[in-house]
């Protein structure tokens, strides 16, 4: 069963986010209280799944969820496989619509100075809040 395991933020862009374990996701705004809320309308929250998060800590770094910057850490969906337009219902009433995957890797990222690579560019996947409410770690995800 798919789920989120760790909700992340910051208050700048451009540094890593912390695992927060709850937060507010506002309609067509994003997470409450983090840097890239309301920055853009096709990328308003970040998923990342902790299957690709394993395949960076492979290469024998140490990390955590939010390194990557992503507000959402998953398990068990296959991110990447989605298509832009599907819908993701997480825990009672938040719904996300996938507006992007992946994105343009800026080389000042501390993972990619580290490694020369980073997973954002082809697995991290963007959404937009279609409907707000409260998310935590434990929430389940749905696809459709």
């Amino acid at each position: 069963m798919a789920r989120i395991i760790a909700v992340c933020k910051s208050d700048k862009k451009g540094t890593k986010k912390e695992d927060v374990k709850k937060g507010l996701l506002k309609d067509d705004f994003g997470l409450v209280g983090d840097a890239h809320a309301d920055c853009c309308t096709h990328r308003q929250v970040s998923l990342l799944a902790v299957e690709s998060i394993d395949k960076m800590r492979a290469l024998g770094l140490e990390l955590k969820p939010g390194d990557f910057a992503e507000n959402l850490t998953t398990e068990g969906i296959d991110l990447i496989s989605l298509t832009v337009g599907t819908r993701m219902s997480v825990g009672k009433q938040v719904v996300l619509e996938v507006t992007q995957i992946g994105k343009e890797c800026h080389t000042g990222c501390a993972i990619f100075q580290q490694v020369g690579k980073c997973i954002m560019p082809e697995e991290g996947v963007f959404a937009r809040v279609i409907r707000g409410g409260p998310v935590k770690a434990g929430d389940l995800i749905e696809v459709g």
